[in-house]
């Protein structure tokens, strides 16, 4: 199960953060570490500060884009030290309560922990493709921590909660099976194209809709046969459109 939860840092600018991720993850017991368009790496520094965890930074995948590292995840959640704002609306979760998630969806799927860049953190649009977001509480006045240190602290929740996976799939044994992103992208393509058909997007003015859209359909999180049954929809839609033309 663990193997099955990835942890994703996008555009690292100091390598040795990136070694420094490595060996929290493997106190841990992790092993899949994903980097979005690191600045450096490979890099000695990155070496470095893995210390024994060289095996967790020599599998380390490198990926161009957040859409590419988290396509076959069926959950995603971001990190951010902003906590509550009206300019996202996921959930906010406590660091227990996200790595509860991570531990229950990563028994079927692969699922992934985001860390943005080390001076901004996640972007707006980078959180939008987030079904959570986590924030560990620390002192208001300054809650910003380094991003090794973060790290280190949600692994260290990963590995608590995933002592107790038994209980947990005995009662997750009924719970439904959720898409995987790329699965989501489709339907989001899907759903775009017909808005367009029908006329409910004006191509030239495409405004906020398809990103409300997103965050609609995030938040309400459909599982694999509703996200069927709204494809259908769609297709449906679309015939019909086309029927009336």
């Amino acid at each position: 199960m663990l193997t099955n939860i990835r942890i994703i840092l996008i555009n690292t600018y100091h390598p040795g953060n990136i070694g420094s991720a490595a060996r929290a993850m493997k106190t841990m017991g992790l092993s899949d570490l994903s980097l979005v368009t690191p600045q450096r790496f490979p890099a000695s520094d990155a070496d470095s500060m893995a210390a024994g965890a060289q095996d967790v930074l020599a599998n380390a995948r490198v990926f161009e884009s957040l859409d590419d590292a988290i396509a076959d995840c069926s959950m995603v959640i971001g990190t951010s030290a902003r906590g509550r704002s009206h300019t996202f609306t996921r959930p906010m979760l406590t660091a227990e309560n996200a790595t509860d998630q991570l531990v229950r969806e990563a028994v079927k799927n692969p699922v992934a922990l985001v860390f943005g860049q080390e001076t901004m953190g996640l972007t707006n649009q980078e959180l939008e493709k987030c079904h959570y977001h986590v924030s560990i509480d620390a002192n208001p006045e300054y809650p910003v921590l380094n991003v090794a240190s973060a790290i280190q602290i949600l692994c260290y929740e990963i590995r608590k909660s995933s002592l107790h996976i038994d209980d947990q799939c005995e009662s997750d044994e009924e719970a439904s099976e959720y898409p995987l992103t790329r699965e989501l992208e489709y339907f989001y393509e899907h759903l775009e194209e017909t808005l367009n058909d029908i006329n409910f997007i004006i191509k030239t003015h495409p405004g906020l809709a398809m990103n409300r859209m997103r965050k609609l359909f995030n938040k309400a999180r459909p599982d694999i046969k509703e996200l069927n049954m709204l494809r259908g929809i769609l297709a449906a839609a679309q015939r019909k459109n086309k029927d009336d033309f």
